[in-house]
């Protein structure tokens, strides 16, 4: 299926490694230029050299700084001649005990997974909604829909996000021009976020990292962990031509772990 999107631009939040690169790789497969973001500039330049091996006639201009931070975000909005598709995203705060967070700790997650998404989302959508094509996918979590006790921090922050993208989704200014805002919720991928939680699981059980590894997926209906490849995938059907009738939806991917019918 031919996406619609070839020669679109395209900017991608965190996009050096896991799934901000899985959907960086699948924009330039359906020929997206892009400007991808990082704060590390080497796991940056090798990714990049990777997008060009896929698609050689895109365009791939890298940022490195901390798109969480005024200066990260401008930098990235300023290397991107005109933004089509964004895709937000962020790494997601430490679990822990909530007892322990205190104001600075609680900010520092809002402003990653809350504020910063939304300060790009209003830097785009008018400038979308004059062209009459608009693509934003937030990559969320599953938590939003089934919060996890020890990720407080991400629960409260991206479920932030998800209640204010219900409304401005909604804003016919945007949906009437084409202009699509959705969420994307990961389950269990195979990224260095999972092993990270789980290298914190493993050290508090006493088990070594890939029993606790091994556990985790048989606890899925798949018997398996995501790849960011897939993900990618998905991310750029949402970000397509053919995706214009979908807005203010969170899509849970996580190969059925959530028990819920709705």
């Amino acid at each position: 299926m031919d996406l619609g999107i070839s020669g679109k631009w395209a900017l991608v939040c965190a996009a050096s490694k896991g799934l901000g690169k899985g959907c960086a790789q699948a924009l330039v497969r359906e020929g997206c230029h892009v400007v991808i973001t990082a704060r590390g500039d080497e796991a940056l330049q090798a990714t990049a050299a990777e997008l060009r091996g896929i698609n050689p006639a895109v365009k791939v201009i890298t940022v490195a700084g901390d798109i969480t931070t005024p200066e990260g975000r401008a930098a990235a909005l300023a290397a991107c001649p005109q933004v089509d598709i964004l895709v937000n995203n962020a790494g997601g705060p430490a679990p822990g005990d909530f007892r322990t967070w205190d104001r600075e700790t609680w900010i520092k997650a809002l402003d990653a997974n809350m504020l910063a998404p939304i300060e790009l989302i209003k830097a785009c959508v008018d400038s979308m909604a004059e062209r009459g094509f608009g693509r934003i996918v937030n990559i969320t979590s599953a938590a939003v829909k089934a919060p996890i006790d020890i990720l407080g921090l991400s629960n409260g922050a991206r479920s932030g996000l998800t209640g204010f993208v219900a409304g401005v989704a909604r804003q016919t200014a945007l949906a009437s021009r084409n202009v699509t805002i959705n969420g994307l919720l990961p389950g269990p991928f195979d990224t260095d976020r999972l092993r990270t939680t789980m290298a914190g699981a493993a050290q508090k059980s006493g088990q070594p990292i890939e029993a606790v590894l091994a556990s985790r997926r048989k606890l899925n209906p798949t018997q398996r962990f995501g790849t960011a490849e897939e993900f990618g995938a998905f991310c750029a059907f949402m970000c397509s031509a053919h995706a214009g009738y979908m807005t203010g939806q969170n899509i849970l991917l996580d190969g059925g772990a959530y028990p819920g019918t709705y």
